[in-house]
């Protein structure tokens, strides 16, 4: 099976009418089965779903269905959301700039801005950026996707990128994962070791 993820776009209406349907099968008595004399003694009983799934494995090279998504928005429906969205962000600069005369306009956001974010997500997970005298908090499954996702844009973006951005994505990608192996050795040394004895109490 393939290990992309599957999305499913769930009619909320058509929902509601299902769970109406079911809640009156439910309600309604459900008459006894009758006694058969070819089938006397215990039998298997199947559940449904396990049923269907055998009978998908059991047809070979029959391609999964095949999820329905929504429609995409038109050309127009983009275009008029992108400028809403510009008048919004517009109008919260504004209000930070009124709070804040000092901050000048912020610069816009670039391919280096996406590539220093996952970054720090991924040291903040690995433990950087803990403060002195604190113990560092590690997610070391969270830092595997960020640097996977990092992964995942270097190869969708492979030639379409700048060459300062190039370089900028490899030389990232290629701390976060040294970080990423000297993090999991660590680990595992300490995974290793015995415990430690308690120390020995006062006499």
């Amino acid at each position: 099976m393939s290990d992309t993820p599957k999305f499913e776009v769930i009619d909320r209406r058509k929902f509601k009418a299902e769970e109406e349907q079911e809640g009156a099968r439910s309600a309604a008595p459900t008459p006894a089965p009758e006694p058969s004399e070819a089938h006397a003694g215990p039998q298997l009983v199947v559940n449904e779903t396990a049923q269907e799934s055998a009978n998908e494995a059991q047809a070979p090279g029959q391609e999964e269905a095949q999820p329905e998504m929504p429609e995409p928005p038109t050309a127009e429906e983009s275009r008029q959301q992108k400028s809403a969205y510009e008048a919004s962000a517009q109008r919260l600069e504004d209000i930070v700039r009124a709070q804040n005369p000092a901050v000048g306009a912020q610069p816009p956001v670039g391919f280096e801005h996406l590539v220093q974010q996952l970054y720090v997500s991924a040291m903040i997970q690995m433990g950087a950026g803990a403060q002195e005298g604190q113990r560092p908090r590690v997610d070391i499954l969270g830092a595997k996707t960020t640097i996977d996702l990092m992964g995942v844009l270097a190869e969708k973006t492979k030639g379409n990128l700048s060459e300062a951005e190039d370089r900028t994505l490899q030389t990232v990608l290629f701390e976060v994962r040294m970080a990423f192996n000297e993090m999991t050795t660590m680990i595992t040394l300490q995974g290793m070791q015995p415990p430690q004895p308690p120390p020995p109490g006062k006499r």
